[in-house]
């Protein structure tokens, strides 16, 4: 297996697709049911808490999460969004503003040890905890995710995940790879491969809702799951 990526290496490609992850039927055209799971996500946050005060968005990427949210819900929260790349982080504010949303915080870095704030409504983790590497990496964010929230706050995520069955990890691969293939030939089906074999450290959906209830969270939902990409969330 090839070294995976270092943050620094995903903060500077991320630098580079501003543009495209500004628009999700370009940005996320490599993620099966990406607008489906970007939908039932905003959905179920906004169902959970039509009216939260502070909204973390972690790996905001250029907004897309926030901005969806934000038709979801009866006030603007305060937004504080986190991500590697400062290029996505000034863009994702600039839509949220143009959107309608007052009160917009900014924090460049890793959310496991940025300062962020405490007693959050409601937290949004879209296509980022894929790129955590080992088993500590992985109890580290999802106690950090615990440790945010308020009681009765809840977090929902959309990702890439593998599969605990071999067997049915090696079929979903096939299906994500056809998919990719139908989108773009075999060349970009590659590529993509490629670039997550180098890039991406995915789990599976079984190991991520067991770790949620181990960090302490009560009540855990799935949303909706096809081949390599699940759509879950949890209340503290």
């Amino acid at each position: 297996m090839r070294e995976k990526s270092s943050l620094d290496e995903i903060r500077e490609r991320f630098d580079q697709d501003v543009e495209r992850f500004s628009q999700l039927d370009t940005g996320q055209v490599a993620t099966i049911d990406a607008p489906l799971s970007l939908e039932l996500l905003a959905q179920a946050a906004g169902a959970m808490n039509s009216e939260p005060k502070i909204v973390v968005d972690v790996g905001c990427g250029a907004g897309n999460l926030s901005l969806r949210l934000l038709r979801e819900l009866k006030s603007a929260p305060a937004f504080h969004l986190i991500d590697l790349s400062p290029k996505m982080l000034d863009r994702a504010e600039q839509r949220l503003r143009e959107a309608g949303a007052t009160e917009v915080h900014t924090h460049c870095g890793d959310f496991r040890s940025e300062d962020l704030p405490g007693n959050c409504d409601l937290i949004l983790a879209g296509a980022v905890l894929h790129h955590l590497r080992d088993d500590t990496d992985w109890e580290r964010a999802f106690s950090r995710f615990h440790q945010l929230l308020r009681p009765g706050g809840s977090i929902w995520i959309s990702d890439l995940v593998s599969h605990e069955i071999a067997s049915t990890d090696k079929l979903m691969w096939s299906r994500y790879a056809d998919y990719l293939t139908s989108v773009g030939g075999a060349d970009y089906q590659q590529n993509v491969f490629d670039y997550i074999e180098k890039e991406d450290s995915p789990r599976s959906l079984s190991y991520q809702l067991k770790l949620l209830i181990d960090s302490g969270f009560s009540q855990i939902e799935v949303l909706h799951k096809n081949s390599c990409f699940a759509t879950f969330g949890a209340v503290k």
